[in-house]
Parts: structure tokens; sequence; C-alpha cells
């Protein structure tokens, strides 16, 4: 397994066929992604920074993706819900024009580090909704990876509500943009077949 060190960040970018100021600010976004992302692990007891990259690479290599801006979003996607106290450093750093991309990308509950509550989840839902194209595609590679990690799952029912927000939300979703971008094009029509896959997996 590569180590999650800032050559592995940056080659899973693609940066080395970047511009010289994209490799750069490629080099800035891939250490701040160490830095937010370390010491946090995901629900199977992974290294958090491996859902990003993994983001990253689905965007890459399924769906044809090379804009780097786009690409430098995926990596930093989480950022906010992980470590919403980073967000200074990000603005400092990648400025408040990224920042904000990453801001209408998370949950609010998440950003004012708080328990989810009455009215969240339709916020929620409508700031997904208000996404531009790209960035859009981004949340919807989120979504998708999440559901191959379905399978790592043993929670039956949290596997099954996953599911239920994706046909009743995120699918409709990415149905309604895909006529805008061939890449969200190409998103909708895999995770809808992922979907479908998963979703008769489970039935009793």
């Amino acid at each position: 397994m590569d180590p999650l060190d800032l050559d592995h960040v940056l080659t899973v970018l693609g940066a080395a066929a970047w511009s010289p100021d994209e490799q750069s600010r490629a080099r800035v976004a891939a250490g701040l992604a160490l830095t937010v992302y370390d010491g946090h692990t995901r629900a199977q007891g992974t290294p958090y920074l491996e859902h990003p990259l993994a983001v990253v690479r689905l965007l890459r290599t399924e769906i044809g993706v090379r804009h780097p801006e786009t690409l430098l979003l995926a990596l930093l996607h989480d950022a906010l819900e992980v470590a919403p106290e980073s967000e200074a450093l990000l603005v400092h750093h990648l400025g408040g024009p990224f920042t904000a991309r990453l801001r209408a990308m998370t949950a609010d509950h998440r950003l004012e580090q708080r328990p989810k509550s009455l009215g969240d989840e339709t916020r929620w839902r409508a700031k997904q909704a208000a996404l531009p194209p790209e960035d859009l595609l981004v949340r919807l590679a989120d979504r998708l990876h999440n559901l191959r990690d379905l399978a790592a799952s043993p929670n039956l029912d949290r596997r099954r509500r996953f599911l239920q927000t994706l046909g009743d939300f995120h699918l409709p979703l990415a149905d309604a943009a895909r006529d805008l971008d061939p890449h969200l094009e190409t998103m909708h029509a895999r995770l809808h077949a992922e979907y479908v896959h998963h979703i008769q997996e489970v039935r009793p």
C-alpha cells in the first residue's frame, strides 16, 4: 500500500501534467489535506484521507475529469466537515472563493459543530441542489464512493438509510443535472447502475 504522503497525493491528483502554477497550488492543497485529515478515521477504521483520494481517483479515471480546481475541490471536499476549525487556514492558503465552495458542500450542523436538528436535512438538500455543475459532480462522486463503501458496513440499517436517501434525492438530482455537462451524464449513469445493484443486495 502506498504511503499517505505528499508525493502520493500529488500522484493521485495527476499534478505532474499540470502547469507550474497549478502544480504549486496542488502542493499547497495536498499539504493542507495531509494536515486537516490527519488523525481522523472513517467508520471502517481507515485513515480519512483515503476517502477524498478515492473520490479524486474516481473523477480522474472513471469520469475523465482533468480540471485542476475540480480535483483539488474533491481532495478537500470533506475538510470543513471533519475539521471546521480549519476554515481560516484554508482561506489563507487557497483563498476565500475556494473555501466558500467547500462551505457550500458542507452541512450547516457540521460547520457549526453541533448535533443535527430539525430542519437541517431540508437545508442540506437545498444546499446540494444549488451547487454549480462542477461542485455537484464532486458531491455525486462522494456519494458514489460512499455507495461502494457500503459493502464494508456491517450495519444493514445504515445501508438501507443511505440507499433510501440516494434514491429519493441524489439520483433525481443527478438525473436533472445530467444534460448540463458530459461528466455529469457519465456520473449519473454510473451512480444509477451501482444503486440498482446495491438496492437488490439489501432487499430482504
